[in-house]
This record gives C-alpha cells, structure tokens and sequence, in this order.
C-alpha cells in the first residue's frame, strides 16, 4: 500500500505560518529581564511583532506580548517625557494601526506585582508623547510598548516605531554631565576646560589641546574653535560641546587715501569680523558724526569727505565681556 500525505485546509496553514513567523521575529526586549535601555536625549528603534494588547496593559505589566524599555533618571528627578513616533504598520489586512505604551515604576528587579504606573496610558497611530509625573532621581523606570486591537480590527498591530526619553527629570547634558562653560581668550592665550559628571573623556577635535582621555586639558587654539566631549554613563554615550572664542586684538590702520586706484580706498579692520556686533563710528574734528555702523559690514571709504584728520570710537559687544570703547584717529587723504 503506497504511503500518503492529506494535505491541511489552506486557512489553517496561513494560520500556522503566521503563528511561527510570530514566534520567530518576536522582539528580543520582549521580558523585562531583557528591557532595551534608552539613552536620554538618544532616539532608539523597536518594533512590536507579536506583542498584542493585553487585559489591564495600563496598570498591571503583562509577562508576555509587550516589548520593554528601561531608563534612569538624572540626578535631580522631575518630569520625563516618553516619545513614541514613526509608526509603521505593515498593510495586512484586518491588522489594527494603534500603539499602546506607558510608563512603570518598579522594585528594579522585574518583581511581578511591583509595578506602578506613573503617567497616563496612551495610544495612538500617529505620534505622541506620555508625560510622566516628577519622578525619583537616580532610579530604573520601565516603558511598555504593545499593539492594539480594538475597533473593527481582527490581528492587533505589529509595527515599527521610534522611542526617545527626555525632560526634567532625564536630560543628562547641562544636569549630571556638561563640557563646561564657554569662555572668550586673548589671541595667544590659552584656558583651561573642565568637564564634569563623566566616567571618560574623550575630546574632538585634539588641535590646541594639551591632551586627551581627561577631563581638563589645556586648550591654546589659533582660532575659535567648539571642543566636543564624549562621555560613557553606564551604557549610555553623551556629548557636549564648549566654545573656545579667540579674540584677536583690534589694529585699525591710520590713514587711506580714496583715490579709486585699488590700493587702501577704504579702511580695513583687522579682525573686525571676529566681533560682528561691534559698532564703528566716526567723527570729524568738531564732533560731527560722519559714519557709523554695525557689524562693519561694508568698510568706511571716506570718498565724500575731505582730506582731514578724523576720529573713531569702535564699541564691542556687552555680551562678549568688552564694555570700554577703543578709540584712535584716522587720516584720509585725497
């Protein structure tokens, strides 16, 4: 008698093959235990096959069909805002489009029955954002991510999405970790950096700096130049950037001669630009103001005036920690 095989309905087979590919591609964050870490400030990536809506998803954790996040808060604690955006459906039919997500707290050990959530339980198919109430400083919190199935809808969501952690209570950079402050040298001099709040320093670009690999190298740059600074904070990497602004001396010559030959017919500045809220104004010898002008876009050319001594007063910034005027006269000859 020959051997046979009977062949299953064609439903039940698509049913099977789904079950499997669900089973397969199911998110390794799918547990607690294995809970993605999200960086502060750092958008991460997910997707949700085979994690459906659960019953009492908003304020008891499932053990199974969700994805996890976990992150820490800052020292200071305070308010976070968890971002779910980029949702991403594939177009099977009857699948619903919705994410769910919200956020626990717990007994940092995954314990089933400690979890309590900490803002509102929210979904969507389209961006949004759960603000959670000011939590503790320097504690593991956990974000639940699951489909939805709700509607007309027959298959729960399965989607790709984004996810990023900030606010008060979470932002790292300027709160646990800062590159320092910008300061503002006299050309040739140097200044010393200070980062704080890192575990390693790594700094970019290493022209001008004294040395890397610590937190308060020398800096000597022949130009204004913004350092970068990276950090590792358990397993989260941060960046922070400090402005060093060289200021070069003012040596505004003390003659032109606008005869239209191409050769000084207007008065040039010497590192002028590096000041570009600086105000440039000049007098005759009775005071009269005969020019003035902010930022020295355009150079004074004195062609309408007569040949004469002239005098300057040249203003720079407040803001750059310059408030008495340079001043200095000026020939013009014709």
């Amino acid at each position: 008698m020959g051997s046979f095989v009977r062949a299953l309905p064609p439903v039940l087979v698509a049913l099977l093959l789904l079950s499997t590919s669900c089973l397969l591609a199911q998110p390794a964050n799918s547990d607690c235990d294995d809970a993605t870490t999200v960086c502060a400030g750092t958008p991460g990536s997910g997707n949700n096959t085979g994690a459906n809506i659960w019953p009492g998803f908003c304020t008891t954790p499932p053990t199974e069909h969700v994805v996890w996040y976990t992150f820490t808060t800052n020292s200071q604690g305070g308010p976070v805002e968890v971002s779910i955006s980029d949702i991403a459906c594939p177009p099977v039919a009857g699948m619903d489009n919705e994410l769910s997500a919200v956020v626990f707290s717990g007994d940092g050990n995954c314990t089933a029955g400690a979890f309590t959530s900490v803002g509102d339980c929210q979904h969507d198919s389209v961006d949004f954002t759960i603000t959670t109430n000011a939590l503790s400083p320097q504690t593991q919190y956990w974000v639940v991510v699951a489909g939805v199935l709700d509607g007309s809808a027959t298959l729960a969501a399965e989607c790709g999405f984004s996810i990023e952690v900030g606010g008060p209570g979470a932002d790292i950079i300027g709160v646990d970790f800062s590159a320092g402050e910008d300061v503002t040298v006299p050309e040739g001099a140097n200044t010393q950096l200070l980062a704080t709040g890192g575990t390693t320093y790594n700094w970019s670009p290493l022209a001008g700096l004294s040395g890397n690999g610590i937190p308060d190298p020398i800096a000597q740059p022949e130009e204004t130049t913004s350092y970068t600074v990276t950090t590792q904070i358990g397993p989260c990497s941060y960046t922070d950037t400090v402005v060093i602004s060289v200021e070069r001396p003012l040596t505004p010559p003390n003659t032109i001669t606008p005869n239209g030959d191409g050769i000084n017919d207007t008065w040039e500045i010497p590192g002028i630009h590096d000041h570009p809220q600086a105000t440039v104004t000049i007098y005759d010898r009775w005071g009269q103001r005969v020019f003035k002008d902010t930022g020295y876009k355009t150079p004074f050319d004195g062609k309408d005036l007569p040949s004469g001594t002239y005098y300057w007063v040249i203003e720079l910034s407040r803001l750059e920690g310059t408030s008495k005027p340079i001043t200095g006269y000026l020939s013009i000859v014709n």
